[in-house]
């Protein structure tokens, strides 16, 4: 895999909103790498600077400090002209759609091409691929102000991929559309990226998103990056608070202390909690270890939850029995099956 995108010790700062007030640091020392070809997520909470790093990766912003390359160029030491032919090559989609409402779905695809000096005749044909890739084919014509949220956001998509870019920017891409109509979008986004082979930068606050099409994720918080990897081992394996907080809005599978003292005040025996994995044995054969030993179970917290193909999940477990059966039920799982019993 070779890096698009890389940033090395990114520092933004803005001067504070009166005269005194300390500079806010939105970015602080971010280094990232974003591989050709992947659909890389940055998720963070409001306020984390996950936009602002968005900003700074088109040139939008000027960085404070470090750099930012762009396909081996750094970004940060090129002019302005040199910059806006930079800008071709990244494509961008915005939360609020950002389409120009006086025209129509065909007027607001010709722009950008028009703005790159393609010829009428290449925009006639590349904007009737573009809609017919985002399933607007019967939309030309019409007027962005008579579209859904979900058409604006797929013009908002075509438009950004008019230029043929290598790198797609989508800012919060979803976030002003209903469940049903998100997941289209982020379906489209993945064909994008599959069909198309354009690498994606996904900022989001919903892991849920993240869940559905990315491949590895980074998490934001304070301006800083505190946590990434492949989505699966982030998803199974959180090991910041705030990863684990957004991990818990999508998959509850790990009960908290109020919860675990309910568990032991109705479930008789010893609490375990069983890791499982893509890589692991399959439940039924954990449990099998169990019924070998004369170990009574229960399953009392937990769930297994599917990420692009791959499981993953725990499960908490009431155990019953003697405890040296119980021990040697859980040493034969071991090599395979993480486990630990619950404080």
């Amino acid at each position: 895999m070779t890096a698009l995108v890389e940033l090395r010790g990114v520092v933004k700062e803005f001067p504070g909103a009166r005269r005194g007030d300390p500079v806010h640091r939105a970015v602080d020392g971010v280094d990232l790498s974003v591989e050709k070809g992947e659909i890389f997520a940055i998720i963070g909470y409001s306020g984390a600077g996950k936009s602002t790093l968005v900003r700074l990766v088109n040139a939008l912003e000027p960085v404070t400090s470090g750099s930012v390359v762009i396909d081996g160029v750094d970004v940060t030491t090129l002019s302005e002209r040199a910059l806006r032919e930079l800008r071709l090559g990244i494509g961008m989609v915005f939360q609020q759609f950002n389409l120009m409402e006086s025209r129509t779905v065909w007027g607001n695809l010709a722009f950008p091409l028009t703005v790159a000096g393609v010829g009428r005749a290449e925009q006639q044909q590349r904007i009737s691929e573009l809609l017919h890739f985002v399933g607007l084919a019967d939309k030309a014509h019409a007027h962005v102000t008579d579209l859904s949220g979900g058409q604006k956001q797929r013009v908002g998509i075509a438009r950004a991929l008019a230029t043929n870019p290598h790198v797609l920017l989508a800012d919060e891409a979803t976030s002003a559309l209903d469940p049903e109509t998100t997941r289209d979008v982020l379906d489209l986004l993945a064909k994008v990226n599959r069909e198309l082979g354009i690498t994606i930068v996904l900022i989001t606050h919903e892991m849920d998103a993240v869940r559905r099409i990315a491949h590895r994720v980074a998490v934001m918080e304070k301006g800083r990056i505190v946590e990434t990897g492949p989505v699966l081992d982030v998803f199974a394996d959180p090991e910041h608070a705030v990863t684990r907080r957004f991990v818990g809005t999508v998959i509850d599978d790990l009960p908290d202390a109020t919860v675990t003292a309910a568990l032991r005040e109705h479930h008789p025996g010893r609490l375990v909690r069983l890791a499982f994995r893509t890589t692991s044995i399959r439940q039924s054969e954990a449990f099998a270890a169990f019924l070998r030993r004369d170990v009574g179970f229960e399953l009392v917290y937990g769930g297994i939850e599917e990420i692009q193909g791959s499981s993953f999940g725990n499960l908490t477990l009431a155990l019953t029995g003697e405890d040296a059966a119980i021990d040697a039920a859980l040493a034969e799982i071991e090599p395979t099956v993480a486990w630990t019993e619950v404080d």
